[in-house]
Order: C-alpha cells, then sequence, then structure tokens
C-alpha cells in the first residue's frame, strides 16, 4: 500500500489529506483544516497527527507564471524540447530576466481545432522563491511540489466528450479551463477567499471563526429575499462572488467552445447554496459543487461537504501518487530522499521499511568481507549486469522505433497532403453557404419589409375608426399627419379648453396611441387649436 499527504498551504490555513493507493484503487485515510501563526509548528502537529514521518508529502507551489505557445507537429521530440527551450529564453530576454533564475517545467497536448499544431503549456517559478516555500519539508520526505491549478483537475469526474472549467476558490481564485480531458488553459483571479475572511476577521478577531461564519453562510438566489439582518456578513461575500461571475462570463464568452460542468471547489465552495447561485448566471452550463472522484458519495459516512473543504490537499496527494500531469512537479529531492525512496521496501501488510540514507563510509579495506556485505557486492554486481542488458536492449528498441517513427512520418505527410486537399474543398463550400446565407437574409429583410407596408397600410384607416368613436361633439380635427414609421401627428381645434384635454386622455388611456403628449394650444378668436403627438399601438 503507497501512501501519500498532501499539503495546500495559503497565508493563515494548512489544508491535508493523507491518502492511500492499495490496487489502484485510492482511499482518504485522514484530513483536515488548521490555521495557524506559526506555521513550522503547526505543520509538525499535522506530520504527527497523520503519523506521517517517513510518507511521501506532495504540497502546492504558488507565485507561478504561465506561458502558452504553439510547436509544429511533425517536429521530433528533440526538436521540440529545442524550440520550447528558445521560445522560453526569447520570453527571458524581451522581458529582461535572467532566464537561469527560473525553474521551468512544460507539458504538451493536441492544439484545439489545429492537427498540425502542438499546444505547449510553460509554467515557471523563481527558484529563490521555490526554495523558500519549500525550505520548511527539508527535513520531511517531500516529493511533489506542483501547482493547485493544475492538481485540482485529478480529483474532478472528467469526460473525454465534454469541455469543462474548474473554478478553485481558494485565498486565490484559480479558473483551469479542460478540453477533452485535457487541461487547456489556467487563470488567475487576485479575489478570493482572502478578502472574504479578512473582512470578517476584522470583526470577530478571529481567522478559525471567520473560517466557520463563511462557511455556514447561505447566500441567496434571485428567488430568494435577501435578509441582512440574519446573515450580515453576506456584504462582504456576495460582492466577491459576483466578480468571480463575471471573470467565467468573460471566459466563456471570449471561448468559441460549448462548456458542460462549471466545477466549484476551494473555501468558497463551502458557502451554502453557492451552486445555485452560480447557476443563475449560467443557464446553459451545469454549475456544481466538485466532489472527489475517489469518494464513493453512497457509502461515505462522512460529510461530503467536509470533504470538499479539503479538495485542494487531495488533489495534491492524489498528485503525489501518480495521478495526473507529472510534469509539473518542482520538488527538488536530495539525493539520499531519492535512494531512500528507491530502496523503500513495502510490506504485504501495508506497512513500509524506509532505509536510512546518511550513512557514512567507515569500511577499511584490509579487513576481509563479513556475509552481510558479500550480499551486499553481488546484490550491486547483479543490479549492474541487469542494467547492461537493460541499456543494450533498450537501444535495440530505440533503433526499431526510429525506423517505425520514420514509416509514420511519410504516412502522416501523406495524410497531410489529403487534409490540405479536403479543407481546399471546405472552403470553397463554405464561400458558397456564405453566399447563400447572405441571399436567404436579403429575402427575410424583404419579408419583415413587407409586412410592415402592409401592416402600416391598415392602420391609419383603423386610427381614424376609433377616433369617430371617442371624439367630442365639441373638438374639430384639423389634420392627421404619419411622417415617419408609426409617429402620428394630430392637429386639432376647440373652443373649449376642457373638450380638448378629454380628448387627449380618451387616446391615451383608451389606447388608441401610444405615448401621447399634446402642445399647449394656441388661442386665436375664441378657437383653441393644438397639436396631439403619439405612436401607433
Amino acid at each position: 500500500m503507497r501512501k501519500c499527504l498532501g499539503i495546500y498551504i495559503e497565508s493563515n490555513i494548512i489544508k491535508y489529506a493523507l491518502v492511500s493507493e492499495n490496487h489502484n484503487e485510492m482511499k482518504i485515510e485522514a484530513f483536515g483544516i488548521r490555521f495557524f501563526e506559526n506555521f513550522s509548528s503547526e505543520l509538525s502537529k499535522v506530520i504527527e497527527e497523520t503519523y506521517s514521518f517517513n510518507t511521501p508529502i506532495s504540497i502546492n507551489i504558488a507565485n507561478e507564471k504561465y506561458l502558452y505557445f504553439d510547436v509544429f507537429a511533425l517536429l521530433n521530440k528533440k526538436d521540440i524540447e529545442k524550440t520550447i527551450q528558445t521560445e522560453f529564453e526569447t520570453y527571458c530576454d524581451e522581458n529582461k530576466y535572467n532566464v537561469n533564475a527560473f525553474v521551468e517545467k512544460h507539458t504538451l497536448m493536441p492544439k484545439k481545432d489545429d492537427d498540425e499544431k502542438i499546444r505547449v503549456i510553460d509554467a515557471y517559478i523563481n527558484k529563490i522563491e521555490l526554495d523558500r516555500q519549500t525550505e520548511p519539508f527539508k527535513k520531511y520526505r517531500l516529493s511533489f511540489a506542483t501547482p493547485i491549478s493544475i492538481a485540482i483537475a485529478n480529483i474532478a469526474r472528467l469526460n473525454k466528450k465534454e469541455n469543462q472549467i474548474i473554478v478553485n476558490m481558494e485565498e486565490s481564485t484559480i479558473i483551469t479551463t479542460i478540453y477533452d480531458n485535457q487541461i487547456y488553459n489556467i487563470d488567475t483571479l487576485e479575489i478570493g477567499s482572502r478578502e472574504v475572511l479578512s473582512n470578517i476577521n476584522k470583526l470577530e478577531n478571529s481567522y478559525s471563526k471567520a473560517y466557520e461564519i463563511c462557511k455556514n453562510t447561505t447566500i441567496y438566489t434571485a428567488d430568494v429575499d435577501e435578509t441582512s439582518e440574519e446573515q450580515p456578513y453576506l456584504q462582504y461575500i456576495v460582492p466577491v462572488i459576483y466578480k468571480i461571475v463575471q471573470e467565467i462570463q468573460g471566459i466563456v464568452a471570449n471561448t468559441a467552445t460549448n462548456f458542460k460542468t462549471i466545477y466549484l471547489t476551494g473555501t468558497l465552495a463551502s458557502i451554502n447554496n453557492i451552486d445555485l447561485y452560480f447557476q443563475e448566471f449560467f443557464t446553459n452550463v451545469e454549475c456544481k459543487i466538485l466532489k472527489p472522484n475517489i469518494v464513493d458519495e453512497t457509502v461515505t459516512k462522512i460529510n461530503i461537504k467536509d470533504y470538499i473543504e479539503a479538495n485542494s490537499a487531495i488533489a495534491l496527494a492524489t498528485a503525489g501518487l501518480g495521478r495526473g500531469l507529472q510534469e509539473f512537479n518542482f520538488g527538488q529531492l536530495e539525493a539520499s530522499s531519492k535512494l531512500a525512496k528507491f530502496l523503500t521496501i513495502q510490506l504485504p501488510n501495508g506497512k513500509e521499511i524506509v532505509p536510512k540514507t546518511n550513512f557514512k563510509l567507515n569500511k577499511d579495506f584490509k579487513d576481509p568481507l563479513s556475509n552481510g556485505e558479500l550480499r551486499i557486492v553481488r546484490s550491486i554486481v547483479a543490479v549492474l549486469l541487469i542494467l547492461i542488458i537493460f541499456i543494450a536492449f533498450s537501444k535495440l528498441l530505440s533503433i526499431q522505433m526510429l525506423e517505425k517513427e520514420d514509416e509514420i512520418n511519410n504516412s502522416i505527410l501523406s495524410q497531410n497532403a489529403q487534409i490540405t486537399t479536403a479543407n481546399s474543398d471546405k472552403s470553397s463550400l463554405d464561400s458558397k453557404n456564405q453566399k447563400y446565407q447572405q441571399l436567404i437574409s436579403d429575402m427575410k429583410k424583404t419579408n419583415e419589409r413587407l409586412s410592415d407596408i402592409a401592416s402600416s397600410r391598415n392602420s391609419i384607416p383603423n386610427l381614424l375608426n376609433q377616433i369617430m368613436y371617442v371624439i367630442p361633439e365639441s373638438v374639430q380635427l384639423i389634420s392627421i399627419d404619419n411622417d415617419s414609421d408609426k409617429n402620428i401627428t394630430i392637429q386639432a381645434q376647440s373652443s373649449d379648453y376642457e373638450q380638448i384635454g378629454i380628448f387627449v386622455a380618451t387616446l391615451r388611456t383608451k389606447g388608441i396611441l401610444k405615448n401621447v403628449a399634446s402642445s399647449k394650444g394656441t388661442k386665436s378668436n375664441g378657437i383653441i387649436t393644438v397639436t396631439i403627438e403619439g405612436e401607433l399601438p
């Protein structure tokens, strides 16, 4: 049985999860959240609580940056690596960075909608910053250090036929976009739980209490009236959540691809009704809380919401056990730690024997070898022989693979030529299709204009017919003009202001005209003339 302790670190919080793996089945052995003022002291307590003195540890790194660029798909592996290194060096030169000051990791994936390109996600972090983050773990068995934006996808229920978004609302919010079951883009927002917890902490003077308040708060949807008297902390929560929603709306709007699911996780995901709140803004996408895929919801005795709080730590533990993109391991192991990991023996009962590697060689070679030393020497010789055989076999296999690779490249070139011809035919069809669509659009506009003319033709007689039944006897119409579209201008006269007022009011209340307005009127020789304007219904 293999185990890994995942530890997610923020400014005031440690989230941890101990995950075991037995025959490819993972199980969460322990998990929790701790608040700290002294990180080293609290970390020691977590190690003691989970009894992880010799257990591999997987942590998150922070303040990493990302680059995205494309390389040609037909390049061999060596040339692709050279191209990536050149791209990174060029980026550093343009920004006047020292390329040697960074640790860089990358992964390759198919370019969306372009079979001739490979997309590269390149993550890098300053070496000094990385050492600062990993330093507290030097005395433990640190085996994996990766961005949480990469690891969080390990515990999501992904479908290769669906495109999804994971919104991890921790101290800052990280949005991981996934196409065809592969991480494709990462966006980092500076807003998140840090802003919410800090504001509540100012009132309660307790970070742990601020966390519990946030966890037990219910966010209201449009169908429920907000009662700030019952939940006074919503004023600190809702604005932050709304900003996150706006950022995600921008990502969705700027992407031509349709998304099936938006997963919500992190500290702010523990707020009640947070998924319903998101759903109001994304009516065509299913919004739901990210529940770890290694947890069976039907049999677990623990509240699934408690697991969700530790999602980031669970994801890091699964990364340490080999799940997900292993290329983004920024953890630096000492040689002795690597040797210990290599020599670790797993017993049938699940326990591990981890040898001590901080030994010193005090052997006097003049003395005869003991039986134990002879066994060690024989073991080393056997390992060397196996290594030599393995290298020879690998060399032979490599030659055969290169020959097959040449055959495949020739086949690819032939297929690409056929694809180019097909694309040319497709472009021709698309051009004709655009012309047909334009003709259809022109016909629709013409039909709409004819419909408007037909409707306008009967509108004036209908208007006169309605006016005939409502006009007071003392009011006379001088003219009715239909100057543009549905605008109607009526000039009327009467010897009585009141009758004109009744007429104007009747036009308005009976709905004969919309937006009725009349002039003040002019009086000449006892006759009052007014201008009435309005719009046909």
